[in-house]
This record gives structure tokens, C-alpha cells and sequence, in this order.
């Protein structure tokens, strides 16, 4: 897909010169953007759709703007102003792509860079300048055999530029993360950079009132208490000192790192077993959390094996909440949740805030998806993807 949509934008581009017209500008972007939708409309929800045309439109918009034209311009300058003026729009064009790119990637995957842009200052001149012409020179020289100076010169430039990586992603500022969020926001958030990106006046500065307001709600907004899988074998439960423990120690890494994202956290998850606030048999997890100005008693299942069914009436008579991969018979009733298999085959994954006492589902009830089975019926009370 990325590569059809630049090769449709590389023939428009070619088109409008050959008219004799200006091609790089939004125009170009609609007429792609447009053509795209054309054939595979359902590319508007993918994350890669929407960050190659947001990243096109923030270095357009930019481009365009009178007052970035002019600092750009040629001019008869020193050589250091003109290096240093090449510079500070290589900084500006990586921020305004970074700064667009940051709410999808949000979205999408729960992470985003900053810094970049302040890598990409060393990486593409470190590059463009001395890695690439140092190959070439490496491999003319290697028709003769007299290669290996410059393949070892070539090696010391890529050290550098693996030291530059290496410092920057060690930074703490170097990676953003939050937990998921609702669509609704991340919807506010694109119609707001739209507005910023293709109004001209100066109501287009109006566009950074949702923009700010939901980022802020974004980085604000705490990890859930409580992260269900879909089939209910794992569970993740943010602790005391706001680390994340697994239910199953034994848990892929796959599953890790999809709760780790989800939830925003960076850092291990430790086993569920090491809480001193759980007790937990090979079959069975009772652990108590606080949250909302109270304590929440859990129950989780951890094993398939077949539990009595007045062992666990009782035990779901003192818990708040109930998680099981496998369904739970009626005498199993909890004061607040029972997340069984039947459950969570209508919901979906579940994130919990007990702090609220509120709970969003992956499935949405009138979810349309193909791939999907639609959910039957929510539980009595709640709509949509919000229990």
C-alpha cells in the first residue's frame, strides 16, 4: 500500500511539472489521498494510511507557509549561516512531522518518538555526506582490491551513527507512552490538526484547542487498574508503586507486550504470585486492590482444571470481580463483574478503572467488521464499547 500511493503521488508529481505547475502542494495530496480512498477505502482507518498522508500534509502545510519560504531561501550568505540555516529547517520539518505523527502513534501503538528530529540532525547529514560517498568510494575501489581502507572508514562512520541511535533511545524523553484511548478523542485530535494544517487565515490556530485538550487528556490519563485479554488467560493488574503483574508467569511475549502497550507502561511485569496482597493456588488468584477510595476483591482463574461448585460459589460470593478463560456456572456470583468466556465473547478484552468504576470493551455492539463475530447482546445497561 505505501508503495502504490507513492507511485501515484510520484505520477502526479511528474504530471503537474510536465503542465507547468506548482506540484508540490496540498492539492497533490488531496488528488492522492483521494485516489487511495477510490480503491481501498478502508485504508482511512489504518495506521498507515493515516501517518504517510499526515506526515505529507505537515511538510507541505509547512513548506508553504510564507514565512518558512523565506528563511529557507537561497541567499548570499557564509558558508556556517547557510549550514546553520539548513539546520534549523531540517529541525522545523522533523518537529512538524513528529508533532503530527504523535497522536496516531498514540493511537495506533501506544508509543510515540520525540526526539527524532535532534537525531536526524547528525543521521542524515552523518549519511548523505560521509556514509554513502565512502561506500561508493568502497566499492570502486574494491574493482582493484583496495577496498578495505575505506570499508573500515565506512564502518567507524556507522559506529557513530549507531552511538547517536543508541543515545538518543536511552533517553527518557526519547519514547512517549500512554494507555489506549477512545476514538472519539483521537477523532477531535485529527479534525483539530486538519483545521490547523489547511486553514490560511488565523482561525487556523483555533484547530489547537481540541488538539491540546485531548493530548492533555491523553498523557494525563492513568493506566487502567485492570487489562482482560479476549479469551481471558491473561490478566495484568497495575500495582501499588504503578508497575503491572501478570497473571500467568509463564505468558509469551506477545501477550506482554501487548498488555505492557495497552495499559502504557514501560517496564517489566512481574509475576501476579510475588503481590504481597495475593494468594493464589495453582488454580485459583484472590487478590485485593484499592482504587475509587476502596478495596476490590479479585478472583482469577489460572489452570483448567474443574473446581467444585460450592468451593467457587463461595469464593465469588466475597470477590467484586471474577476472571475465567472458561465459563462460570450460574452459583458463581460476584458483587460487581463476572468476566467468564461468555462474557468476554460479547465484549471483547476489557480494560477496567476502578478508580471510576468504569469498564471499556474491544467490541463494540454494533461492530460490522467481517473478521469480527459480532457481539450478540451487551450486558443489560451499557451501550457501545462503554460498559
Amino acid at each position: 500500500m505505501p508503495t502504490v500511493r507513492s507511485c501515484i503521488a510520484a505520477l502526479l508529481v511528474l504530471g503537474g511539472m510536465a503542465m507547468g505547475r506548482d506540484a508540490i502542494t496540498l492539492r497533490l495530496v488531496a488528488a492522492g489521498a483521494l485516489v487511495v480512498l477510490v480503491l481501498w477505502p478502508e485504508a482511512l482507518v489504518g495506521p498507515s494510511f493515516q501517518m504517510s498522508f499526515a506526515a505529507v500534509i505537515a511538510l507541505v502545510s509547512l513548506g508553504e507557509h510564507p514565512a518558512f519560504r523565506t528563511f529557507v531561501a537561497a541567499r548570499d550568505e557564509g558558508m556556517w549561516r547557510r549550514i546553520g540555516r539548513n539546520l534549523a529547517g531540517m529541525l522545523a520539518t522533523g518537529l512538524a512531522v513528529e508533532l503530527v505523527l504523535a497522536p496516531i502513534a498514540l493511537f495506533h501503538f501506544h508509543k510515540a518518538g520525540m526526539l527524532g528530529s535532534v537525531a536526524n540532525l547528525v543521521a542524515i547529514p552523518l549519511t548523505t555526506l560521509v556514509v554513502m560517498p565512502l561506500e561508493a568510494m568502497a566499492l570502486l575501489f574494491d574493482l582493484g582490491g583496495w577496498g578495505a581502507p575505506f570499508w573500515w572508514l565506512t564502518a567507524r562512520a556507522l559506529d557513530l551513527l549507531l552511538l547517536v541511535a543508541h543515545g538518543v533511545a536511552s533517553s527518557p524523553w526519547a519514547v512517549v507512552l500512554a494507555p489506549a484511548q477512545s476514538g472519539a478523542v483521537f477523532g477531535l485530535i485529527l479534525l483539530g490538526m486538519l483545521w490547523c494544517l489547511l486553514w490560511r487565515s488565523g482561525w487556523r490556530w483555533a484547530g489547537l484547542m481540541p488538539v491540546s485538550a485531548c493530548m492533555t487528556m491523553i498523557l494525563a490519563s492513568p493506566m487502567p487498574a485492570i487489562l482482560i485479554s479476549g479469551d481471558g488467560r491473561h490478566v495484568a493488574l497495575r500495582t501499588a508503586d504503578g508497575g503491572m503483574a501478570m497473571l500467568r508467569a509463564r505468558a509469551g511475549g506477545y501477550a506482554r507486550d501487548v498488555m505492557a502497550e495497552s495499559a502504557g507502561h514501560d517496564g517489566t511485569l512481574q509475576a501476579l504470585t510475588t503481590l504481597p496482597q495475593a494468594r493464589c493456588s495453582p488454580d485459583l488468584c484472590a487478590v485485593r486492590l484499592r482504587g475509587g477510595g476502596r478495596y476490590w476483591n479479585l478472583l482469577l482463574t489460572r489452570s483448567s482444571v474443574k473446581i467444585d461448585n460450592a468451593i467457587l460459589a463461595r469464593d465469588c460470593a466475597h470477590a467484586d470481580i471474577v476472571v475465567s478463560d472458561r465459563r462460570l456456572p450460574g452459583a458463581c456470583r460476584p458483587r460487581w463483574l463476572k468476566a467468564d468466556r461468555r462474557f468476554l465473547a460479547r465484549t471483547g478484552g476489557l480494560a477496567i478503572d476502578l478508580d471510576h468504576g468504569a469498564i471499556r470493551g474491544a467490541k463494540a455492539s454494533n461492530d460490522e467488521h467481517p473478521w469480527i463475530a459480532r457481539p450478540s447482546a451487551w450486558p443489560r445497561g451499557h451501550r457501545g464499547g462503554q460498559l
